[in-house]
């Protein structure tokens, strides 16, 4: 008996939807199309999966700690909006046309993160931990496209870093000779103004007041921030590396001197105006206040140099436009 074509591509129609799983609700029969697991799961997914599981165990603690510090300590709190940045950053610039994987180097590097990693955790040393996960994401980058990807994404990794809290051995060395600075600095403008001073150390004493520069009016974390926006600026606005470099280490001056220039308005407010300008809500406001002056002053910066740095290309291009 011979079958026509027709019904033989009905058949086969048939069976396939009978094959299918049915779903049936409010008496009507859905036919749904059989899921296949290796849709979802396939054996090149396996070592990306396994090592992400493994760099969330290796690091968990690291980076649990780096979350507390960005959300309650104030010199570290610029990690909040540098993290987010270098992953956008990142993700941005995307991956190289040219990218080829160095698994030899790329495994030494994720070999001497562990190592260091291990190593920071017996001596309970946080900094070197959480800088070891950046070492190992360097290394992972190095591994699958190779070192032109990871000098390619330079910035994330930059800003990455810089997330990371200074060591408190660190912050303590540098704010003591920052408040003295300050203070120093402060207490000169005010004899400008005829303003009776006594300086003794990080202590400014005023006719019926005593202002005192602790430390979280050294500058440090004006300094750490300023220098986080310079690494920023010098790769958004500038194209040479002595440019970029030159503009990062300007805007350590610009910190020092707000800073200074906040510890002489203080005493100025204090002596003229109010006592309220320096305590509470009013000395805050001074401080954010003045931060914003270093950002423009710091973004003037930029504007110069990249401005300065166009002109120069521009003549060298026409001068060797004139010499062919």
């Amino acid at each position: 008996m011979e079958v026509d074509v027709t019904e033989r591509e009905s058949m086969a129609k048939l069976e396939t939807a009978s094959a299918r799983p049915r779903v049936e609700r409010g008496g009507l029969r859905l036919h749904l199309p059989p899921i296949r697991l290796s849709s979802l799961w396939s054996v090149e997914r396996i070592p990306a999966v396994v090592t992400s599981i493994l760099f969330a165990a290796l690091f968990a603690e690291p980076f649990a700690t780096l979350l507390r510090d960005w959300w309650s300590l104030p010199e570290a709190g610029h990690g909040l909006l540098l993290a987010p940045v270098a992953i956008w950053l990142a993700w941005k610039s995307g991956i190289r046309a040219d990218a080829s994987p160095n698994r030899a180097l790329g495994v030494t590097v994720l070999v001497l993160a562990v190592f260091i990693r291990c190593a920071a955790g017996l001596a309970a040393e946080l900094f070197t931990m959480r800088g070891s996960m950046v070492m190992a994401l360097a290394g992972l980058t190095v591994y699958h496209y190779g070192v032109r990807q990871l000098l390619h994404w330079w910035l994330p990794f930059a800003l990455a870093s810089l997330a990371i809290p200074l060591p408190e051995l660190v912050t303590q060395a540098l704010a003591l000779p920052l408040q003295f600075r300050a203070s120093r600095m402060g207490a000169a403008l005010l004899q400008l103004r005829n303003v009776p001073v006594q300086l003794s150390g990080n202590v400014i004493r005023l006719p019926g007041h005593e202002l005192f520069v602790t430390e979280a009016c050294s500058g440090l974390r004006s300094l750490t921030a300023l220098l986080s926006v310079g690494v920023l600026m010098s790769a958004m606005f500038l194209r040479t590396s002595v440019a970029r470099v030159g503009l990062v280490l300007v805007a350590i001056p610009i910190a020092i001197v707000v800073n200074g220039i906040r510890v002489f308005l203080t005493g100025f407010f204090v002596y003229y105006v109010s006592p309220a300008f320096g305590k509470g809500f009013m000395h805050l406001t001074e401080g954010w206040l003045l931060f914003l002056v270093s950002l423009a002053a710091l973004g003037a910066v930029a504007w110069i140099a990249g401005w300065s740095e166009a002109a120069m290309l521009r003549r060298g291009h026409s001068q060797e436009t004139r010499n062919a």
